[in-house]
């Protein structure tokens, strides 16, 4: 008789393992983009810019450490959807893994799979059926990865961690260099705005652009679905996302005025891809390409680490049978939950060959985001259930932490249903979010009531 399928996972994953996987996840595209688009927001000044981005940092940080708590609290596979279960009940943490499923996790692999086709085609010109083969063939290769192995994923994201956090590092070094001495930067008010923006301008700007860096900040709450893999977990959790989210502040503020720097405050705030715009303008045309290089690591990098950790939400949510039970099996080849990986990589690849995905994507953040705050707002009602318990880690300054981080999730939230209102095709698919979100009541029905 064949021997019964595993329903455990190994902890292989030791603290330095954790911290790559919590920047790695963090660092995408963002980075290398957006800075243009917030220093339009806050109407050019580079003393507000660079405060919101230390502003949206600390708020992270916040978020990271109120689920450090939950973390080593309560060191399972599933993180997140645990601590929603553990709070609120098994229908919110249902509906967030089948959120995470068939959105969330689903909507930011195809569109990372569609960024690292799109900066392939700044390197080698591919036509749109090669174009659509890249993409799949980018989700396949990330899903194979974590089949074969957590120890070999965690590795591959180990490496290429190092490799996109040392390319801002030297990038922005070379810019800062160089930079200075073609002397583009001319302070908080570019000579190019003629009128700064009025109070009330430049605050509503504040609060758009502290949207935008937010979610180049977001990614970081991934390495709580892992848990169940973390070496020594009541240690590595709240020291990796603190130091992680430190070391995060620190490189997204040194690329941040290392555009500036080479660019300049009106140069800076006319591109949509800064990176690339300053690598050519301070090192010449061939740098572009390199840059698009770089942001090809970084976009495999991030899905890897999606991959790597979103599967351990099905996998718990099978263990409590919410979910098909097989999903719940550990690979005695591989060590890993192979099912559940495979799922998540197929359906990817569904959304990622289906017209309109972007959109979709948008609507993935809002429906995030919601399960994001409700994780951080799930430490009062554990607390409370627990009065006498001793934790192994305590979030400082509870409850103020918690309860700033779920104010920012709330302020997400309200801006994207405040674009998409004002936007039918945004509504559109932001209702098409909410619909996959709430196939899930009949889901929940079904499992739940399913004899075990």
């Amino acid at each position: 008789m064949p021997a019964p399928a595993k329903t455990e996972l190994s902890r292989t994953l030791r603290e330095h393992d954790l911290l790559l996987l919590f920047i790695g996840s963090v660092i995408g595209s963002g980075i290398f983009l957006t800075p243009g688009l917030i220093q339009r927001q806050i109407g050019g000044s580079v003393s507000w810019a660079l405060m919101v981005w230390l502003l949206g940092g600390l708020l992270s940080l916040l978020g990271a450490l109120t689920y450090a708590e939950l973390a080593a609290a309560n060191p399972e596979a599933g993180g997140l959807y645990c601590y929603i279960r553990d709070a609120f009940g098994r229908l919110p943490a249902f509906l967030y893994g089948w959120s995470l499923l068939f959105v969330i996790a689903s909507g930011t692999i195809a569109a990372l799979a569609h960024a690292f086709t799109t900066y392939m085609q700044e390197i080698v010109p591919l036509s749109p059926v090669e174009a659509s083969a890249t993409t799949i063939l980018m989700i396949a290769v990330v899903t194979v990865i974590n089949v074969w192995g957590t120890r070999k994923s965690s590795d591959v994201q180990n490496v290429t961690t190092i490799i996109k956090a040392g390319f801002i590092v030297v990038l922005g070094a070379l810019l800062l260099a160089l930079g200075l001495n073609r002397g583009s930067f001319q302070g908080a008010h570019p000579a190019g705005i003629a009128h700064p923006p009025g109070t009330y301008v430049l605050f509503s700007g504040v609060g758009l652009a502290m949207i935008t860096v937010l979610w180049a900040y977001e990614g970081w709450q991934f390495g709580t679905y892992s848990a169940g893999e973390v070496q020594n977990p009541q240690r590595s959790f709240p020291r990796t996302f603190l130091f992680g989210s430190l070391i995060l502040i620190g490189l997204y503020l040194f690329a941040v005025v290392a555009y500036l720097v080479a660019l300049g405050p009106v140069q800076a705030a006319q591109s949509d891809a800064i990176a690339a715009s300053a690598a050519r303008a301070v090192l010449g045309p061939w740098a572009a390409k390199f840059v698009a290089a770089a942001i090809l690591v970084s976009t495999f990098s991030s899905t890897n680490s999606v991959v790597l950790t979103a599967p351990r939400v099905f996998f718990a949510m099978a263990n409590d049978n919410l979910f098909f039970k097989k999903l719940a099996d550990v690979s005695p080849r591989f060590g890993t939950p192979a099912l559940a990986v495979l799922v998540l990589g197929v359906w990817s690849c569904v959304l990622a060959s289906a017209a309109g995905f972007a959109k979709l994507a948008n609507g993935a953040i809002f429906i995030g985001w919601i399960f994001y705050g409700l994780g951080a707002a799930a430490i009062f009602p554990i607390r409370r259930a627990n009065p006498g318990k001793p934790l192994p880690y305590r979030v400082p300054v509870y409850p103020f932490t918690p309860f700033v981080f779920v104010l920012a999730a709330l302020a997400i939230i309200g801006n994207a249903l405040f674009v998409a209102l004002r936007d039918p095709h945004e509504f559109l698919y932001l209702l098409v979010a909410i619909a996959l979100m709430l196939l899930g009541l009949p889901g929940y029905i079904f499992w739940s009531r399913r004899k075990t």
